[in-house]
């Protein structure tokens, strides 16, 4: 009995999927909605006038898109390495955080691709792909392994889900879950009571999924750098592009995943849940992976310094020019190399509150330079220009970019927001079974001689 009133009690802590919207729940959707509608009507546009209307141009023929896909791809592969190692090493303080985590990845894999698409001028031509595939070329091993992730880690989040669909099919009555949800659960639990021969062959594919994914994200990641990394273009040719992507991706996805939890403790009140402890250890990881990105950054660009050419000479002059990209070049590397450091690693400024402000504008920094690292050197050509208009060169992104690009943002703001609604936000489940007392256990076994009796 006392497990079930536990059971229940973090259920009821989580109680936010059983309540019936209320009105600012509304509010938030139909906001979002509004801007994804706009997203919409900007992509018609595009679509009937073309590229024109947009600040992409014969040079620069990558702008915000390019930067969105990977930046919020890193997002995805971050959150199923992160989770996956969270899962093989058994780290109890992470359980309540690995849902979040998979979320992430998942929808950050649905909405990432998309910015791709946006970037094709004849996307009606995109089933060639699909039909005609060139194995030589890299965006075809590129899409396979976007597809290939995105279908691992879907079943991996629906491996995780199975328990707390079983406790809320078990709970249902108790919670007044009746109706068309009652029988979902039901569904989606599978059968699932947790008898010894049920937990051990889930618990096996859920350590060989962990397994899988781990290597599986590395390697999409890295594909996706290597499609820079192996272009001849100074500003990308460098074998250090696929490890210093993965950094990144670790690094904004443990951002994302700070800012996320402090989000559902405010709303939600999940204070016992996602403690002050957490986001000390997210936090302090944040200063150790700024240490390295910064560590990264500075191999790369003293090698560059050291052993200029004309054309990386051009291009290091426009990081370093505050007439073109010197300010955001010189804030970016402060607040993703140096800001966390001091905000974080000094006592002084260190706080719930500092913390989530510094993952905040980490995500900014991370993302200005990834913008960096593709605009410039898309607006640097090997050999100079002699004659040329100033917009075939420099890029400028429309209001067509960045409604799209907040289009982007909000149908993945609105995708947790849902699936908040569905489920517990938090592994019920997973926070049950702890070391020397496994209380899910205890109360199915409960269960099951109440039934015989």
């Amino acid at each position: 009995m006392k497990a079930q009133v536990k059971a229940n009690e973090l259920l009821l802590e989580n109680k936010a999927f059983i309540e019936k919207p209320n009105k600012q729940w509304f509010i938030r959707v139909f906001v979002l909605a509004v801007l994804i509608c706009i997203g919409l009507y900007a992509l018609v546009l595009q679509v009937i006038e073309g590229h024109l209307i947009t600040g992409m141009r014969d040079n620069v023929v990558w702008g915000v898109y390019i930067v969105n896909f990977v930046f919020i791809l890193g997002l995805s592969y971050a959150g199923a390495l992160i989770a996956g190692v969270f899962h093989l090493a058994r780290v109890e303080w992470a359980k309540p955080l690995q849902r979040i985590l998979k979320l992430i990845t998942v929808f950050s894999l649905i909405v990432g691709p998309i910015y791709i698409l946006l970037c094709l001028g004849r996307p009606e031509r995109l089933f060639n792909l699909f039909l005609y595939p060139r194995i030589q070329s890299p965006i075809t091993w590129d899409l396979i392994a976007i597809l290939t992730d995105l279908i691992f880690c879907v079943v991996y989040l629906y491996f995780t889900y199975i328990k707390d669909f079983a406790l809320l099919r078990d709970n249902s009555n108790s919670l007044n879950l009746y109706g068309w949800r009652k029988k979902l659960y039901k569904f989606l639990a599978l059968g699932y009571q947790n008898t010894p021969e049920q937990t051990k062959l889930l618990n096996q594919a859920l350590d060989i999924m962990a397994a899988i994914i781990i290597p599986t994200s590395i390697i999409a990641y890295s594909l996706l750098a290597w499609l820079f990394g192996m272009n001849l273009k100074v500003g990308w040719h460098s074998a250090m592009t696929a490890p210093f992507f993965v950094l990144s991706a670790v690094y904004s996805g443990i951002a994302l995943l700070i800012i996320i939890m402090w989000i559902y403790r405010k709303t939600q009140k999940l204070e016992k849940v996602f403690t002050d402890n957490h986001f000390l250890y997210l936090g302090f990881a944040l200063v150790i992976l700024s240490l390295f990105y910064g560590y990264f950054y500075f191999s790369q660009y003293i090698t560059d310094w050291y052993n200029l050419q004309e054309t990386a000479n051009r291009l290091l002059d426009k990081y370093l020019d505050f007439s073109q990209y010197g300010f955001h070049f010189s804030i970016a590397i402060f607040l993703v190399a140096f800001l966390p450091s001091i905000i974080i690693g000094l006592p002084w400024f260190r706080s719930i509150n500092s913390i989530v402000l510094t993952s905040v504008l980490v995500l900014a920094g991370l993302w200005v330079m990834r913008y960096l690292m593709i605009v410039p050197v898309l607006e640097t050509p090997y050999l100079p220009m002699q004659d040329f208009r100033e917009s075939w060169v420099h890029y400028s992104a429309t209001w067509i970019e960045w409604s799209l690009t907040i289009a982007g943002i909000s149908a993945f703001i609105l995708f947790f927001i849902v699936a908040s609604k569905f489920a517990p936000i938090i592994p019920i489940s997973e926070m049950l079974e702890k070391k020397g007392e496994n209380k899910l256990v205890i109360f199915y076994k409960t269960r099951r001689k109440l039934s015989k009796k």
